[in-house]
């Protein structure tokens, strides 16, 4: 397992911009495929984003492709995402997650979870 913090969240208005990091702890992690995830007050967690260990593959929840950018550098064994144009719809804790495989993220199974980072967009 590898521990995972997330940070980076906070408000903004619609329309803007935030840029999340999870910094993980192990130095294999390029060992690991990356995702994040979101759950919005009273809803399901859900899949946002994943990468793959080189960040050569990324794939996007319809929700967000456009708009959300996951990507990652090795050398600090952080993984990124940045939000633009996020809507009030975007509001949620975000998650960071990790896996040896890309698949597993994509159907929300992760060997490692962060603690998570709240976003809040306002209207």
């Amino acid at each position: 397992q590898v521990q995972l913090v997330e940070s980076g969240g906070g408000l903004v208005q619609a329309g803007g911009s935030l840029r999340l990091s999870c910094a993980a702890s192990r130095r294999t992690f390029t060992n690991y495929a990356m995702g994040w995830f979101r759950q919005a007050p009273w809803k399901e967690r859900e899949f946002v984003a994943v990468i793959n260990w080189s960040g050569g593959s990324t794939y996007y929840a319809d929700s967000v492709k456009g708009r959300f950018t996951i990507s990652r550098d090795n050398a600090k064994n952080t993984v990124y995402l940045q939000m633009n144009s996020l809507k009030p719809e975007d509001t949620a804790v975000y998650y960071c997650a990790a896996d040896n495989v890309s698949a597993h993220l994509r159907i929300g199974v992760a060997s490692s979870w962060g603690q998570g980072t709240q976003v809040t967009v306002s209207s």
